[in-house]
């Protein structure tokens, strides 16, 4: 079993031009430039860090939150297609998953329940549980503490940022790179990641293979694989290899007439 996190915005819910939009009418109520590539450019889950590369100032910042809190609407955000289907096939193969994310508690949380993914995503640390955000390794090291005192190695941390990926890297852990308009697989990888994907759904089909999706529920129980699920899926594997064992031999009896 390994532990999997995800970030929350542009990897679980599509709400990076949510996202866009707000900071665009916080960039014009400044009076500061604004475009698709400066968003691409600056953009960071630490919102801190983000205004000041944008050139806001401490002394406009509670301005820039006010804006922020009017104009961003979290309560219509959507998961991307088939987040939740992923999510429930690798809590179905043994999986502890969870949620490491910038956004505050009283946001994120709402959304867990009304999308009807609480259950899956059990480990949650949010931006308020640390007095350091992301690139900062603590809010990740966090999440291991508790999903058990997980090692490092033994988990995955999936995200759209850059600054997702220097996080994990910072914390040892394998950093998976989900491709947005934030940043291509090469800066993904240049970032830390090990790995790049172009969805959530797309890197879960990579990682799990595709006849466990097909495996019954009741092979499933409490979000861990139980021995049936994983002496079928031993089967599977089996059946297939005395299959390509007879294709093989008969091949070879065909070549030799």
């Amino acid at each position: 079993m390994r532990t999997i996190l995800f970030d929350w915005d542009g990897t679980i819910v599509d709400s990076m031009e949510a996202l866009f939009e707000t900071t665009a009418a916080t960039c014009r109520h400044l009076n500061l430039p604004f475009d698709r590539e400066i968003f691409r450019r600056t953009f960071s889950p630490n919102w801190r860090l983000k205004y000041r590369a944008l050139g806001i100032t401490e002394e406009h910042e509670d301005e820039a939150i006010a804006i922020w809190a009017k104009s961003f609407r979290p309560d219509e955000t959507k998961p991307f297609p088939g987040v939740g289907e992923a999510l429930d096939r690798l809590r179905g193969a043994g999986h502890q998953l969870g949620v490491v994310t910038s956004g505050d508690r009283v946001e994120i949380e709402p959304q867990l329940a009304r999308l009807g993914i609480e259950g899956l995503l059990t480990v949650r640390v949010f931006g308020d549980d640390t007095d350091s955000g992301k690139p900062d390794p603590q809010p990740l090291r966090l999440a291991l503490q508790l999903a058990g005192a997980i090692r490092p190695e033994d988990a995955v941390y999936v995200g759209d940022a850059l600054d997702d990926m220097r996080m994990a890297a910072s914390a040892g852990v394998r950093g998976v790179g989900i491709v947005s308009m934030l940043a291509t697989g090469d800066d993904l990888r240049a970032a830390g990641a090990a790995d790049s994907a172009g969805s959530v759904v797309d890197w879960v089909d990579q990682l799990l293979p595709l006849r466990q999706k097909q495996l019954p529920q009741a092979a499933r129980s409490n979000g861990q694989a139980d021995g049936a699920h994983r002496d079928q899926i031993d089967q599977v594997d089996q059946q297939r290899g005395v299959e390509g064992a007879r294709r093989k031999g008969s091949d070879q009896m065909d070549a030799s007439v």
